[in-house]
């Protein structure tokens, strides 16, 4: 999911260095192998014509080592009666067990994901740089991976870590005596090239083959990704289109001898109910999927048999018509290892093609999402890997910075306006009025809030206490908290901005902090969905000449999210970093006798 810039914690990255070429790091990856055993049967046993090949994939994992609290570690489930329930899920520890279990009696398996596996981390993962989390993703047999967005964060030289190995340039190795080996699955990049040599960064494609059996998969992140990630960490890289490069490196497998393949595509789109279980292709009105990965699936060439996408933390499995207007599967499995999605490719061996006839037909793709319980074995080395991680984490984790008296939704809200994003917007409010009081509101944008903040007490601090661990996972990037000067026109253009432009098909609804208030109608098109007249802080209408200083973190302050208006600010002031604005408000507003109260969320009125 967007958002933006360098991991906390860490030290700053010098300049993008040079990395290795496509060429050099496929030549370092192994040629490809599958989980399975030895030879298997295609559809009753034996090798036959046909070869059911098992692929099952994920995406957006970011870190979740640790079961994600509240509503951000839930899915939700339609009943049969039509009524909705609220699963638990996810936890590496879980993601291990369902994968395992899936794979047995499959020969032919793969594993792959679609990006966004690091990145706006917890700080179990984000406290080290992420090595936990691709020390995980070996344990799981990842087979290989797409980039997304957010292993992008920290730059392209920090991702050439992930996937090469070697320790931190400033923090160093973890582990006494123990370098970091870095990814033992490829990560794909083909749509990101070095501006200088015009070469991919990463590898563009892999090759999986067992016994015969080829899959080519081609890996790209969305083609907007230097809009939602800070300046430092795209430096000296090119982002090109999805749909065009996947084109350009199919017909590369092709003439290969490769013909069945598969994209990993870190981009998505919005299914018309989030249940996971929501048949996408019902034919009824307003049903199916909408959003970017629409138009890339109908772009990309038949040649590629499935996609498997992410980045909006959806859940969905749909079929997209191809080009030639053949029926394709496209899916996604929401995020943070809640669901893994599982897809039955049927592989030809005379044509060395997927079948692709009808989504009804036996042999075809056929998939399903399968929810992460909670309520299955834990993975034993799974257990001990956290183990691990926690105890050097614990020293800083298990600080106390605040109470709170009740749950505090964020990115599982599912309301535009999110409690928690009212609470950090007062926070950045606050720390703006102590470096100059005449700040007079603070904007927080969505994708900033990672998590929820929950009552229930996530180890031995007791029930209401907010650790240092927790707000962490909740902004857990290097943004410094940003005043500018800013008309009010600039400030109604920033609002309309929210529901316009870029962001009209996929709303971005900054939260406002406390004083700010006004009505977003969507049963309107585009910046019409802002009612202007009803635009007010602390009660007094919004004056277009005049001036008003703005608080906002510095991804915001640079136009970040499609906000052109927001960059565009005067007379810029930079605070601290968010993260000890957010502790500092909370610390100083809140005991364990007079713990702060959820904000209402009701600063924004919405009209449907």
């Amino acid at each position: 999911m967007p958002v933006r810039t360098s991991r906390r914690l860490r030290a700053a990255l010098g300049a993008v260095a040079t990395l290795a070429t496509a060429g050099a790091l496929m030549a370092a990856m192994p040629a490809g192998s599958g989980h399975g055993g030895g030879p298997g049967g295609g559809h009753g046993g034996g090798q036959g014509r046909y070869q059911d090949v098992q692929l099952l994939s994920f995406n957006d994992f970011h870190g979740n080592l640790e079961p994600p609290a509240g509503s951000s570690g839930q899915v939700t489930e339609t009943q049969a009666d039509g009524t909705k329930k609220q699963i638990d899920a996810g936890g590496v520890e879980y993601l291990a067990t369902s994968l395992r279990t899936a794979r047995a009696g499959h020969p032919y398996s793969i594993t792959a994901a679609a990006g966004d596996l690091i990145g706006a981390s917890p700080l179990l993962s984000g406290l080290f740089h992420d090595e936990p989390t691709v020390e995980a993703m070996n344990k799981l047999d990842l087979d290989v991976t797409s980039v997304g967005n957010h292993e992008f964060d920290e730059g392209a030289k920090e991702l050439s870590r992930m996937q090469n190995g070697g320790c931190h340039p400033t923090a160093g190795c973890y582990e006494a005596g123990k370098t970091f080996e870095g990814a033992d699955y490829p990560y794909l990049a083909a749509n990101v090239t070095d501006e200088k040599t015009g070469k991919p960064i990463l590898a563009p494609y892999w090759v999986w083959k067992q016994n015969g059996v080829k899959v080519g998969f081609i890996g790209v992140t969305l083609e907007g990704t230097p809009n939602i990630v800070s300046a430092d960490g795209v430096k000296g890289l090119k982002f090109h289109d999805e749909i065009e490069t996947v084109n350009k490196y199919a017909k590369i497998l092709d003439k290969q001898g490769v013909k069945s393949i598969v994209a990993l595509i870190h981009e998505g789109g919005a299914p018309a109910s989030t249940s996971y279980n929501y048949g996408c292709d019902s034919p009824g009105a307003g049903d199916g999927i909408s959003g970017p990965i629409v138009d890339i699936a109908k772009g990309i060439t038949p040649k590629v048999d499935a996609l498997v996408t992410g980045h909006t933390h959806q859940a969905y499995v749909c079929t997209i018509p191809d080009p030639s207007g053949k029926p394709r599967m496209v899916t996604s499995a929401s995020s943070y290892g809640k669901l893994y999605t599982d897809t039955t490719l049927t592989y030809d061996r005379r044509t060395k093609d997927i079948v692709r006839t009808s989504v009804k037909s036996p042999k075809s793709p056929t998939s399903a999402n399968h929810v992460v319980t909670r309520t299955q074995p834990k993975a034993a080395d799974m257990t001990a890997l956290i183990g691990k991680w926690n105890k050097l984490a614990a020293p800083v984790s298990n600080q106390a910075v605040g109470y709170i008296s009740g749950d505090v939704p964020g990115r599982g809200a599912g309301t535009p306006e999110e409690p928690l994003g009212d609470l950090i917007a007062d926070a950045q409010l606050a720390h703006a009025k102590s470096l100059d009081p005449k700040a007079s509101l603070a904007l927080m944008n969505p994708g900033g809030v990672r998590s929820d903040l929950v009552f229930k007490a996530s180890g031995s601090e007791g029930d209401g206490v907010v650790t240092y661990g927790e707000a962490f996972t909740v902004q857990p990037f290097s943004n410094t908290v940003n005043l500018v000067d800013l008309t009010g026109e600039q400030v109604i253009t920033a609002l309309q901005q929210q529901v316009s432009g870029s962001n009209e098909a996929s709303p971005k609804i900054l939260q406002p902090s406390a004083g700010l208030t006004y009505t977003l109608d969507m049963t309107k098109a585009g910046a019409a969905r802002v009612v202007v007249d009803s635009i007010r802080l602390n009660g007094a209408a919004i004056d277009p000449a005049a001036t008003y200083r703005v608080a906002m973190n510095s991804f915001l302050a640079g136009g970040g999210d499609g906000f052109a208006a927001l960059g565009q600010g005067k007379n810029p002031l930079v605070g601290s970093d968010d993260l000890k604005a957010f502790n500092d408000y909370l610390t100083a507003n809140s005991s364990a006798a007079n713990p702060i109260a959820p904000p209402k969320g009701d600063r924004i009125t919405i009209v449907k």
